[in-house]
C-alpha cells in the first residue's frame, strides 16, 4: 500500500481539507503513522492530538518524509509539507484511501447509546457469526475479532480507536475473509473524528443521558446529544429504542438522511404507539430471561425475527439490547433461528457476571459506569434480591467522565444501602478528589458511606462484612486488567479475580 501525492491532493480537495502543499521531492508515500516512534523511512506522518515539534524532528531523523498538519513547523524543513484545516479529518480520510477503503467490502452496523453498547455488539455478533461462521469481525470496548484466528482477537484500547487503527483494522479484517463488522461507536468517534465520513449499513440508537460531559470531553449534554446522533445521519438503515430520551430528536436526526421505510422503531413499552416492533418481558430473573418479539407495523413489511427468545445475560434491559441486535442481524441476512442458540448461550466479559460466597450473599461483577447504567443494574439485582441489602463498590476514572460522578452519588442515593467509595482508574487526578465529588452528591441519610482508596481492600471490606442475603455489586471496571495511574498502565487482578480471592480466603 502507499499514498501517491497525486491521490492526496484529490482526496484532501474533495472533502474541503486541503489548504496547501508544499512539496520537496516526494511524489509517494511508503506508510503512514501518527506516532514518531514507529515511523519508517518514506513514511506521511501526522501532527495530531497531544503532539510537539519535537515529534515532527524524530520523524524526520526516523526517516519520514512527508508531514501533515494545521500548520508549518520548521522542524519540518526538508520534507513535503501538507497543510490542512483539520489534521484528524484529513487523517480519517487519507487511512481510508492508504488502506484501499475496507469498508466497501464490509456490511457495517454501528451500535451507539449511553448504556448496552457492548451487550449489543456481543449480541449481533454472535448471531451472525451463527449465520456467517468466521465471516464476522468485531470491535469493542472489551474485545477485538479481526479473524478467524486466536492471534486476530486481541483486547481493546478504546471503544471506537483512532482512525488509522480503525481502518488498518478493517483492512486486517476484510483480508482475512471478514464481511461483517459489528463496532461500538462512542460519543468521542465523533467529537475526534474517529470515524469521520465513515458510513453505516445500519446505525442502532440505544438511548441517551448525560455523561461524557467535562473537560477534554462534551462541553454540555446537547454537544454529547449531537456527536451521538452523527451514528443516524451516517447510516444507510437505522435501529431505533423508541424508548429513549429525547426520541423526537433522535428520529429527526435519522430522518435527515434516511428513508423512513429504512427506519426501524422498537419499544419494550405497551403505551408506546407507532413502532415496528414490540418487546413483552416473559420472564427475568438471574436464572432466565425471556421475552417476545411481536410485529405492530402496518407500513413495512415484517422482518423474520418475531417470537420467543431466551436470553443468558440477566437484565429486563438487556432485552432491548438484544432486540436491536435481532434487528440489524436480520437486516444483514440473518434468520431467527440463528439467533436461538447463541443468545440462549452467550457470555459477555464484565457484564453481570456473578460469584455466591456461602455466607455472604453474591457477588455481581458489571461494568456499568455512569448513572444509567449503574442504577439500571441496582434496580434489576434488588428486585431479585429483596431480602438483603445492596452493597456497591464504586469508583470513578480520572481525567474524563466527570459528570459520571454526580450520577453516581445520585444513584447511590437511590438504590444503595451501603457504599464503598474507592480507586478506578484515576489518571493524573488525585482519588481522594474524585471519591469526594461523589460524595458531594449523596444525599444524607440515604446510604451508609466508606472510603477506601485500596480497591482490593474495599472488594474485601465489602464481601467480608456483607450477610448471606446481600448483594455485593463491584461496578465500573467490569473485566478491565489494569488500574490506570499517572500515565502507567498497572496490572490489576479483575474485580471478579478480587472477589474469587477473596472467597477462598473466608470459605
Amino acid at each position: 500500500m502507499k499514498l501517491e501525492l497525486g491521490t492526496v491532493r484529490t482526496v484532501l480537495a474533495e472533502h474541503h481539507l486541503l489548504k496547501k502543499i508544499e512539496s520537496s521531492t516526494t511524489t509517494v508515500n511508503s506508510g503512514i503513522t501518527y506516532d514518531s516512534r514507529k515511523v519508517r523511512p518514506g513514511d506521511m506522518f501526522f501532527c495530531k492530538g497531544s503532539f510537539e515539534p519535537a515529534y515532527l524532528k524524530a520523524a524526520r531523523e526516523a526517516g519520514a518524509t512527508t508531514y501533515v498538519a494545521e500548520r508549518e513547523y520548521p522542524e519540518g524543513t526538508g520534507m513535503t509539507a501538507i497543510i490542512v484545516t483539520n489534521v484528524t479529518r484529513a487523517m480519517a480520510v487519507l487511512s481510508a484511501t492508504y488502506y484501499e477503503f475496507p469498508q466497501n467490502d464490509l456490511f457495517i452496523i454501528g451500535i451507539t447509546g449511553t448504556k448496552g453498547k457492548t451487550s449489543s455488539a456481543y449480541f449481533a455478533h454472535a448471531i451472525l457469526n451463527q449465520q456467517y461462521p468466521q465471516q464476522v469481525a468485531l470491535f469493542s470496548t472489551i474485545d477485538r475479532i479481526v479473524g478467524p484466528r486466536p492471534e486476530d482477537q486481541f483486547k481493546s484500547d478504546l471503544t471506537t480507536p483512532e482512525s488509522m487503527d480503525l481502518f488498518h483494522d478493517m483492512r486486517q479484517a476484510v483480508d482475512n475473509g471478514m464481511k461483517y463488522l459489528v463496532m461500538e461507536v462512542s460519543s468521542q468517534a465523533y467529537l475526534r473524528d474517529r470515524v469521520y465520513g465513515l458510513k453505516y449499513d445500519c446505525g442502532i440508537f440505544l438511548n441517551i443521558t448525560p455523561d461524557h460531559i467535562g473537560r477534554n470531553e462534551h462541553k454540555d449534554f446537547e454537544d454529547y446529544l449531537h456527536c451521538k446522533l452523527q451514528l443516524m445521519v451516517n447510516s444507510k438503515r437505522c435501529i431505533i429504542d423508541a424508548d429513549t430520551n429525547r426520541f423526537e430528536d433522535v428520529y429527526g436526526a435519522a430522518r435527515a438522511t434516511t428513508d423512513p421505510k429504512q427506519i426501524y422503531l422498537f419499544s419494550a413499552d405497551p403505551a408506546n404507539g407507532g413502532v415496528d416492533y414490540t418487546i413483552k418481558n416473559a420472564e427475568d430473573d438471574l436464572i432466565n430471561n425471556r421475552f417476545t418479539i411481536a410485529a405492530t407495523s402496518s407500513t413495512k413489511p415484517a422482518l423474520a425475527i418475531t417470537g420467543e427468545y431466551d436470553l443468558n445475560v440477566a437484565g429486563d434491559y438487556n432485552q432491548s439490547n438484544a432486540t436491536a441486535a435481532i434487528i440489524a442481524a436480520a437486516l444483514a441476512g440473518a434468520d431467527r433461528d440463528a439467533a436461538l442458540k447463541p443468545l440462549s448461550e452467550i457470555v459477555i466479559p464484565g457484564r453481570m457476571e456473578y460469584l455466591a460466597i456461602p455466607g455472604h450473599g453474591v457477588v455481581f461483577v458489571d461494568y456499568a459506569h455512569n448513572y444509567a447504567s449503574l442504577r439500571a443494574l441496582l434496580k434489576f439485582v434488588k428486585h431479585q434480591y429483596h431480602d438483603g441489602k445492596a452493597i456497591v463498590v464504586v469508583g470513578s476514572p480520572g481525567d474524563k467522565g466527570i459528570s459520571r460522578r454526580a450520577g453516581f452519588g445520585k444513584a447511590l442515593s437511590e438504590q444503595a444501602d451501603v457504599a464503598y467509595l474507592t480507586t478506578d482508574d484515576p489518571g493524573f487526578e488525585d482519588p481522594q478528589d474524585i471519591i469526594a465529588q461523589i460524595m458531594a452528591h449523596i444525599e444524607p441519610g440515604t446510604v451508609e458511606v466508606h472510603q477506601v482508596l485500596d480497591r482490593r481492600e474495599a472488594i474485601r471490606q465489602a464481601i467480608v462484612e456483607s450477610g448471606p442475603h446481600d448483594i455485593v455489586v463491584l461496578a465500573g471496571k467490569g473485566e478491565d486488567p489494569y488500574q490506570k495511574v499517572r500515565g502507567v498502565d498497572t496490572p490489576w487482578p479483575t474485580d471478579m479475580g478480587v472477589a474469587q480471592e477473596v472467597k477462598r480466603g473466608i470459605s
